[in-house]
């Protein structure tokens, strides 16, 4: 089974992103994190400083990525919501 370093390692390679990238994506969706901490996932499993990337860290690098790539998503205009027509009731 794939581990979540696994995964941020492999679109790290991916995207060619550096530490400092990964913090700015990271920090687009309000998530603040150390380059030390990043480091910690990069390393070996067997390694003293080895930390397992949690699955809050990876969700919010998948959310900051897709803005980082596509842009901040657009604010849809507010219309007027029209009320629903009432369906006639069936017999029971």
């Amino acid at each position: 089974m794939i581990s979540n370093n696994d995964i941020l390692k492999k679109l790290r390679v991916a995207h060619k992103l550096r530490d400092t990238d990964i913090i700015e994506i990271l920090k687009l969706v309000d998530f603040n994190i150390s380059k030390g901490e990043i480091n910690n996932f990069f390393r070996k499993e067997d390694h003293p400083k080895y930390v397992k990337c949690g699955d809050q860290v990876l969700r919010n690098f998948l959310n900051g990525l897709i803005i980082h790539l596509r842009g901040p998503m657009e604010k849809k205009p507010k219309t007027e919501s029209k009320p629903r027509p009432s369906r006639p009731r069936r017999p029971q």
